[in-house]
């Protein structure tokens, strides 16, 4: 596996592949599926093989595979069957499968592989709300459990990127077809996490509106700047840990104070918009619980 060192604990194995630690005991003790390394305190390790062993049985398993006939299979029937059975239904989760095993291993041919295989069948639309969307917040979890390292996190999210701004080029070549408004999309200062107000510039550019992309990190006077210049704004902001819970609801009160007026408005999604306080919001000043949600609004 590109020899790269990386081992993995048990709890890691059932962040990844979503099989409780418990039961992927007892598929080794009974059916020997995994074959553990082990520290001098008996502490079980995996490897990469193992991890994607355990992704592959996890796809025959829930078509259907009895654990107790999956392990009577040569090794290499298991990824064979695989191939054979992943269709439009089950490419989801296999797609996931493989994009975490391309982020395990930094292997960069793996991802493109997946990506173009799922970009036969389907739009980049869809890719994006079936598997990355998915898979974002699976990175989420994984981060927080330290199952992953940043490395990994940035490794993959900068794959995504590319695919996001190839995309974005091909929408944003067009002039713009909707003139009511204008969208500024950026993040709050100190948010770096980009790929979901990435894809909403995408969509917005591609429902034919003038998009003005500012990034991450962005603060309130930079915000100011942008109404010298532009009539009726919908500023748009993705608040996945920043404001925290304790500064959301001053930092929304200062938007409100310092841009919003009849011809501005602010748009608010992401983790961290659950924390604002309802009487913070006005005509003007919404949030959306999901990209689904937000793209529906414009």
């Amino acid at each position: 596996m590109n020899n790269i060192k990386n081992v993995f604990s048990i709890k890691d194995l059932e962040n990844l592949s979503g099989i409780k630690a418990h039961t992927i005991r007892i598929w080794e003790k009974r059916y020997a599926v995994l074959e553990p390394m082990r520290t001098e305190t008996n502490i079980r390790l995996y490897d990469l093989a193992s991890l994607q062993k355990l992704l592959n049985i996890t796809l025959l398993h829930n078509h259907g595979y009895k654990i107790s006939k999956i392990s009577k299979f040569p090794t290499d029937k298991i990824p064979q069957l695989v191939s054979e059975i992943v269709s439009s239904k089950s490419a989801k989760n296999h797609a996931i499968s493989s994009f975490k095993m391309a982020m395990m291993n930094f292997d960069h041919s793996l991802f493109f592989n997946t990506y173009n295989k799922l970009l036969a069948e389907k739009s980049f639309r869809e890719v994006f709300y079936e598997v990355f969307i998915p898979l974002m917040g699976e990175l989420g979890l994984l981060w927080q459990t330290n199952t992953i390292t940043p490395a990994h996190e940035h490794f993959i999210s900068y794959l995504i990127k590319q695919k996001l701004l190839i995309n974005t080029e091909k929408v944003q070549v067009a002039q713009p077809t909707r003139t009511d408004k204008v969208f500024v999309l950026y993040l709050p200062l100190n948010e770096v996490h980009e790929l979901g107000i990435m894809y909403l510039n995408y969509e917005i550019l591609a429902a034919g509106y003038k998009t003005i992309y500012l990034g991450e990190s962005v603060p309130t006077d930079s915000l100011k700047d942008v109404k010298k210049y532009f009539d009726n704004i919908v500023f748009v902001s993705y608040m996945t840990v920043q404001p925290d819970k304790d500064h959301i609801n001053s930092y929304i009160k200062e938007i409100k104070k310092e841009l919003i007026d009849e011809t501005t408005e602010l748009w608010c999604i992401g983790r961290m918009v659950e924390h604002i306080e309802y009487t913070n919001f006005t005509s003007s000043i919404k949030k959306f619980e999901s990209i689904f949600d937000l793209v529906n609004e414009i």
